[in-house]
């Protein structure tokens, strides 16, 4: 084993040991910041040379299947790593800043298969999610920013469907995160021709119950996940949003009409993760969410202003419930920024 690989193999298995979900590369002219992100916050780990990071950089920028003499341009790759039995996905990305790259690596376990019950802090939000999927068609968007458990809710509630009935599922995904068992999953390659819009068309054709579309990135695509959830399927997907409301908003910015919205949107669940703590110790972090649905969508995509309600929770509503009932410690509580 190389210093390369031994240095890699050393950092990885630090990282997992303590649940890390991302690793950061920070480059400086004379030396390398190492963070890693735990339950959201962003630590520092290690300082290494320069030297021992373009090492690091080139071995896993040709493990991963990117182009280590390209400098210039921002690269995306992929390696499989295992630890103690277990398997983890790596999708790693490459920034050039001031004539250096910066790496990041985030670390997605594959085995690591939590229930939908530990995956939201409140089990009436959990209720009300699963009243949402038994719907036969429309569409159901998952909102919140990068990091926040979009894709982990949607793996999720794919696999609690499969489990009480038999659908036909297909995914369109860039990257595919989590391998699903019983589900079509359709790796995005737009160098290949394969973008959201083409695979979308594909997927139409495998007479699909249920379409998961790992992303709403341009008006294209959203148009494309509406119609379909116009012609009787089920669509599930994502969308980068800071709240409930601000999820209409994006979608109208897009230049989807209100009539779409009318028809086909089920519900909007904008996440956002909040630390679990028992005796000043972080055990987990788990989702709160703002629901629209029913008449509040309805309003929200009216153009009327929602506030907080009996029928409608905002964020600063939940983090204050979720501090009354203990499962977050008061200087938590206080940190967290709208």
């Amino acid at each position: 084993m190389n210093t390369a690989s031994r240095l890699s193999d050393k950092l990885l298995k630090s990282a997992v040991n303590i649940n890390a979900s991302d690793i950061h590369f920070y480059p400086f002219s004379d030396h390398v910041n190492i963070y890693f992100r735990v339950y959201g916050k962003r630590k520092l780990h290690q300082t290494i040379s320069t030297n021992q990071y373009q090492l690091l950089l080139t071995y896993f920028k040709f493990t991963s299947g990117m182009d280590i003499g390209e400098v210039r341009k921002p690269q995306n790759g992929t390696i499989i790593h295992e630890h103690l039995h277990q398997h983890f996905a790596l999708r790693l990305s490459t920034l050039p800043v001031s004539h250096v790259e910066s790496l990041a690596i985030r670390i997605l376990p594959q085995e690591d298969n939590l229930t939908l019950d530990r995956l939201f802090l409140f089990p009436g939000q959990l209720k009300k999610l699963k009243e949402w999927i038994t719907s036969p068609s429309g569409i159901i968007l998952l909102t919140g920013p990068t990091g926040s458990g979009k894709t982990t809710t949607l793996y999720a509630l794919l696999e609690n469907i499969l489990q009480e009935e038999s659908y036909q599922t297909i995914t369109l995904e860039d990257p595919i995160e989590k391998e699903i068992n019983d589900i079509l999953q359709v790796q995005v390659n737009e160098k290949a021709g394969i973008t959201y819009q083409t695979g979308l068309k594909a997927a139409l054709r495998h007479d699909p119950d249920i379409i998961m579309i790992g992303e709403i990135r341009d008006r294209y695509t959203a148009q494309f996940a509406f119609d379909a959830s116009l012609t009787g399927h089920l669509v599930l997907s994502t969308l980068h949003a800071k709240d409930a409301a601000g999820t209409i908003h994006r979608l109208l910015e897009m230049g989807m009409k209100q009539t779409y919205l009318q028809q086909s949107l089920i519900a909007v669940a904008a996440l956002q993760l909040v630390p679990v703590e028992i005796s000043d110790n972080i055990v987990r972090r788990a989702a709160i969410m703002e629901l629209l649905d029913g008449d509040l969508l309805e309003n929200t995509i009216n153009g009327k202003r929602i506030r907080n309600t009996t029928h409608f929770h905002t964020f600063n509503h939940l983090r204050k419930k979720a501090f009354a009932y203990g499962f977050m410690a008061e200087d938590t509580f206080l940190s967290v920024k709208e």
